[in-house]
């Protein structure tokens, strides 16, 4: 699969409206490209089927949801090594406080995004799933006190 897809106008306009509103209607994002409703839902498929749309999701207010206390965890691991990091991965994305893990060049190995419902419910987290672990050398904890959302990756308008 190629880095990059060639997109025509319409299809940036199609993907400038779901960034706006993924639960539009076919029938006003075909208005908003341009193209008729039968066109879109093609586009929509070729979209997809290269990789450019990935899926559609709800975003989820963690907070009313018991989960207040948004923290990044940096792991460093000792050894980090291949055999380790898939299940490192996988017992970690297990854990329902876990929103986001990314792999990291630096000295840094991981960056884990929580959401915790307390600072008692963090450092039981951070001590008993992560420092646990043999391979885990060591754990920073930030504390996010607050967030902002960037602008969508396509210009709002062109």
């Amino acid at each position: 699969m190629p880095l990059s897809v060639e997109l025509d106008s319409a299809d940036l306009k199609i993907l400038i409206a779901l960034q706006k509103d993924a639960r539009i209607t076919n029938k006003k994002l075909a208005a908003a490209a341009g193209v008729a409703a039968s066109t879109c839902l093609t586009r929509m498929k070729r979209l997809r089927d290269l990789g450019v749309i990935q899926g559609f999701s709800v975003k989820l207010n963690e907070q009313r949801l018991g989960r207040p206390v948004d923290a990044f965890l940096a792991i460093r691991m000792n050894p980090h090594r291949q055999p380790l990091v898939e299940p490192f991965i996988e017992q970690t994305l297990d854990r329902p406080e876990v929103r986001e893990i990314f792999h990291l060049t630096g000295p840094d190995d991981f960056l884990v995004r929580v959401a915790a419902e307390d600072l008692s419910s963090l450092q039981g987290l951070v001590l008993n799933h992560f420092t646990a672990r043999n391979e885990v050398a060591m754990v920073r904890t930030n504390l996010i006190f607050q967030k902002w959302q960037g602008d969508p990756i396509l210009p709002v308008s062109e």
